[in-house]
C-alpha cells in the first residue's frame, strides 16, 4: 500500500519555509523530520502528528483522530488523522501548527549505529 501522494505535497509545501526539513521512509509512508525530530508522516492516506501528550489527549475527542499505537503501546505524544480532520485547510494549517509548537519540546530520535 502506498501512501497519498497529495498530503505529502501539501506538507513538504507548508514546511518548506523551515530550514532543517529531512523526509524519511517510514511507518508505511513517508515522514517529515523537523530539526532531526519526527513532526508529521503521512501513511496511507491518513496524517501522522507528533503533537504531545497533551494536545493528543484533547484531539482524541475527534471522531476523525486515533491514538497512535506501537507494539501494543499506545504513543502518547502521537495521533493519526484521518482525512475528515485534515480536508479544509484550516484543519490541516491546525495539525500542522501543533505539531511544529511540540517540535522544539519534543525528544530527538535516537540515531541508529
Amino acid at each position: 500500500m502506498g501512501y497519498n501522494t497529495k498530503l505529502a505535497d501539501r506538507i513538504r509545501e507548508a514546511l518548506m519555509h523551515l530550514p532543517n526539513v529531512e523526509e524519511k521512509e517510514m511507518f508505511r509512508g513517508i515522514c517529515f523530520m523537523v530539526d532531526g525530530k519526527m513532526c508529521v508522516c503521512v501513511s496511507g492516506d491518513e496524517m501522522m502528528c507528533r503533537i504531545g501528550a497533551a494536545a493528543s489527549e484533547a484531539a482524541l475527542e475527534n471522531n476523525y483522530v486515533r491514538q497512535m499505537i506501537m507494539r501494543g503501546k499506545p504513543m502518547n505524544d502521537y495521533v493519526y488523522v484521518i482525512e475528515e480532520g485534515f480536508h479544509n485547510q484550516k484543519d490541516f494549517d491546525n495539525w500542522i501548527k501543533l505539531a511544529l509548537e511540540f517540535n522544539p519540546k519534543a525528544k530527538s530520535s535516537k540515531k541508529g549505529k
